[in-house]
Formats: C-alpha cells, sequence, structure tokens
C-alpha cells in the first residue's frame, strides 16, 4: 500500500510538474470563454490574486467612479509581443494581450483592505478578430469566478469613503452591455490604458524595461489628479469627464450621436456642451434647456444627469447606481467659475 501510495504521489507530481504554468496563451485566444477564471493561469495563487509570471500590476491616475468599488488591473503581453505607444488613444496591444479589472468591495472603504472581498472581474482580450469582453462574477468564498454573459446582482453594505454607511444593489454588467462603453466604431477597444492615464510612479517606464510597451518618447502627457485641490477646478473637471464619459461621448462611440464629445484632448466648447442644446429632448434633461450653462449648475443638464440615480436620467447611464458626490461637486463647481456670456 505505501509503494502505491508513493507511486502515485510521484505519478500525480510528473503530471503536475507537466502541466503548463503561467497563462495559457491557447485558452485566452480560443473562440469560447473559459467558464472559470482560474483556467486561464492568469494568477499563481487566484484566490489572493497573486498574478501569474508575465502579469503585470497597474493602475490609472484617476479610476471610473463605479459605486465606489476598489479595482484591481493587471496586463498580459504574450511572449516577446510589446504595445506601440499612442500619444492619445489606448495603445496598440499585440493579439493575445489580456487586460484584467476585479471591482471588490470592504465593509468600511475608509479602511479598504480590512475584509476586501472581490465581486467581479472583467478580463478584455485581443483575439485574433479583435477585442472581445468577458465578466466572471467571484463566489462567496472568493476562490473562483464564474464566467457570466448575462451579469448579475449582488447587494452591498459598506461605508463610503465620506464616511457614509450605504447599501444597494450592485449589478455586474451582461456581456452587451460591455460593448457599450468600449465601443469604437464597429468594434471594440480598451477605456484605461492611454498614456495620460498611466503616466504616474515611472509606471510606463516600467512597462518598457519590463518588455511590454515598445518605447517612450521624450515628453508623455499626464492626467491631472482630479481631486487634487491645488489644481485649476477647469483642469480637474475635465480629466474627470475624460475617464468618466469620453469613452461613450467622443466621435466613434455609443453616444456619439449626441454632438457631446467630453474627451481631454476636445477643443471645440460646444462639443463640450457649453451653450449647446441637447439634441433631443426627453425626461433626461429635466426642465433645463442647455447642457451647460456657464455660471449656472443648477440651469445645467450635465450636472442634473450626473447627480442623479434614476434610470434614464443618471450618466454615466451604466456602472454606477450610488452617487459620486466628489465628482458631482467638481463639475457643478468648474460650470459655476465658468464666466457668463
Amino acid at each position: 500500500m505505501r509503494l502505491a501510495a508513493l507511486f502515485l504521489a510521484v505519478f500525480l507530481g510528473a503530471c503536475s510538474a507537466g502541466k503548463p504554468s503561467g497563462p495559457n496563451l491557447d485558452l485566452i485566444l480560443a473562440e469560447t470563454p473559459a467558464q472559470t477564471l482560474s483556467e486561464y493561469g492568469l494568477f499563481a495563487n487566484l484566490a489572493s490574486e497573486k498574478p501569474a509570471k508575465g502579469v503585470v500590476p497597474y493602475d490609472l491616475i484617476n479610476p471610473l467612479f463605479s459605486d465606489n468599488a476598489l479595482k484591481h488591473r493587471f496586463v498580459f503581453v504574450p511572449g516577446e509581443a510589446q504595445a506601440a505607444y499612442d500619444p492619445v488613444d489606448a495603445f496598440d496591444f499585440p493579439v493575445g494581450t489580456v487586460l484584467v479589472k476585479t471591482f471588490a468591495f470592504a465593509p468600511d472603504l475608509r479602511a479598504p483592505s480590512e475584509g476586501q472581498y472581490r465581486v467581479e472581474t472583467r478580463l478584455l482580450i485581443h483575439k485574433a478578430s479583435g477585442w472581445a469582453a468577458f465578466p466572471y462574477i467571484w463566489n462567496e468564498e472568493g476562490t473562483e469566478a464564474v464566467y457570466s454573459p448575462v451579469g448579475g446582482h449582488r447587494t452591498i453594505e459598506t461605508v463610503t469613503p465620506q464616511g457614509a454607511p450605504i447599501r444597494f444593489n450592485y449589478s455586474v454588467p451582461n456581456q452587451n452591455q460591455c460593448k457599450t462603453c468600449h465601443q469604437a466604431g464597429s468594434a471594440l477597444s480598451p477605456i484605461g490604458p492611454k498614456a495620460r492615464n498611466l503616466n504616474h510612479h515611472e509606471q510606463l517606464e516600467n512597462w518598457v524595461s519590463r518588455g511590454l510597451l515598445d518605447a517612450l518618447p521624450a515628453s508623455v502627457p499626464a492626467a491631472p489628479e482630479v481631486f487634487d485641490v491645488s489644481l485649476p477646478a477647469d483642469v480637474r473637471a475635465r480629466a474627470w469627464l475624460d475617464i468618466n464619459c469620453a469613452h461613450c461621448h467622443k466621435p466613434d462611440g455609443s453616444a456619439s450621436n449626441s454632438g457631446l464629445w467630453l474627451a481631454a484632448t476636445e477643443t471645440d466648447p460646444v462639443k463640450l456642451g457649453i451653450g449647446k442644446h441637447p439634441v433631443a429632448a426627453g425626461r433626461g434633461a429635466g426642465t433645463l434647456f442647455k447642457v451647460i450653462v456657464p455660471g449656472a449648475p443648477d440651469r445645467s443638464i450635465m450636472a442634473y444627469r450626473i447627480g442623479s440615480t434614476e434610470p434614464g436620467i443618471a450618466m454615466p447611464e451604466l456602472g454606477r447606481s450610488t452617487p459620486d458626490p466628489e465628482g458631482l461637486a467638481l463639475i457643478r463647481l468648474w460650470i459655476s467659475e465658468m464666466d457668463a456670456p
């Protein structure tokens, strides 16, 4: 019996040793998504979210507001391939790239590391046919996340970073809703990994040294921190709109027909909404008539919609069901400081 047990242990050890470790590129490139997150091999330890070799954590200067969710981001670029630098848009990542974003909460978001738990992980994978999005929902034990193309819901009870107790129904988007935010014409595209969003704490230099990114120019743009009150309100508000709204409000985005384009690179005041009438009147505008009325946030549709949590009125339309008081206060301050015509 002992000899048989020893043989079995050696056999299983040999099988385990022969099993590929790290990201499974065949599965990453397959047409059919894995049923569980662990199958991709992106994490050496899934329960602790310890990344596998070649999977690199990163963060953004300004994260998009998503019900105060904590976010863990990782990138995998296969083999010797590299992303190509772009000064304005998301980097041109090679086929086989995986962008990972996990959404987590804690009982008290003023102490985010205490009792933190994961709710969902979204994968954006660059297939041979283009980018594709896949949502995964974590089990209660925090040991595995399961492919959930129809999305899901979870009741969250926490204390906001501002100290307010809150209970709400957190929505995991379905696969089609992923396309709404990531739309770039008829294709999908990453949102966050742009030079201006990544350029802090020598993060881009680290990507170059790791071989993830081809090179950096002498001068790289950097987004201002939106809640750094030492900076002008207009600069910070534009950065807030850039990360929270511009992925839809752009010429090839899902809200392109609004004529409201909110990227940090936009220079046309009317396209930014200043003095602009909405393309279509509806309940989203309330009783207001212009997107931005300089000096008058209470008369501005933009502030009204950002401040709402009512479906059909709230902006952004997806990704939040709770207020963003700091973001709203910043937009209102920006509008109030504009000179009236």
